[in-house]
């Protein structure tokens, strides 16, 4: 058995053979049909050449910004001020600083632990050289006020940036006179420093709180105080 190819044809009404639109009378693509192909194609290459432009723009903005990105210091918890820094409160990320912008490398670490926030600063926050040091303090509408402890007055792990309750233990007549503070009258407040009197085995603690309740608690005689340790964040 054989079989010729033969141009596709239509058929029209009465049975006759005609040629199909697409195809000429030889039965190749017409040049209409070949223009209209032409027309279809060219509005997906458009779209293709776009596609790659911004393939290629994206991958070169990517690399350059990853590029840029330096690992620095941020903070995996809260800092309040005076809170003495440890590892478990740094972390590590990669930013994109901007110039002129003083960051904490990260592989300075070293340099700021065991030392005070100077500022407080919440989870996330980047870590400045500026942040860490010398407290800066008062802060508006807060004041430090000093206060002697003697032994058992106040718990030994005491230290800068720990949250306590002041609490008034005793007071003589002419105290109670004079400064209005009976025993159990209390205050919330932030300790700045601990040191030694010097004289005795009593302490001087630098506490932060408000203006009023540091004025109330300068007038307390020494030895009429005990500082207790509250969990953090309940200083104020």
């Amino acid at each position: 058995m054989t079989s010729t190819d033969s141009p596709v044809r239509g058929n029209s009404a009465a049975g006759e053979a005609r040629p199909v639109s697409w195809l000429n009378a030889s039965g190749s693509p017409s040049k209409a049909a070949a223009r209209r192909g032409r027309r279809r194609r060219l509005p997906h290459l458009a779209a293709g050449v776009l596609l790659v432009v911004l393939c290629v723009g994206s991958a070169v903005w990517w690399t350059t910004s990853t590029q840029d990105r330096v690992p620095v210091l941020a903070l995996a918890k809260p800092a309040p001020l005076g809170h003495v820094l440890t590892p478990a409160d740094l972390r590590s990320i990669d930013v994109s600083a901007a110039p002129g912008v003083a960051l904490v490398p990260a592989d300075r670490a070293a340099s700021v632990l065991g030392r005070p926030m100077a500022t407080s600063l919440g989870t996330g926050a980047l870590l400045t050289p500026d942040a860490v040091g010398t407290a800066a303090i008062p802060e508006v509408g807060r004041a430090v006020v000093g206060v002697v402890v003697k032994p058992g007055q106040a718990p030994p792990e005491l230290a800068a940036g720990s949250p306590v309750t002041v609490v008034v233990t005793a007071a003589t007549a002419a105290g109670a006179s004079a400064t209005g503070q009976a025993p159990g009258t209390s205050w919330r407040a932030k300790v700045v420093g601990v040191a030694p009197s010097g004289t005795d085995q009593s302490t001087v603690v630098s506490l932060d709180l408000d203006t009023t309740g540091a004025s109330q608690l300068a007038q307390v005689p020494a030895g009429q105080l005990a500082l207790v340790i509250q969990p953090a964040g309940g200083e104020r």
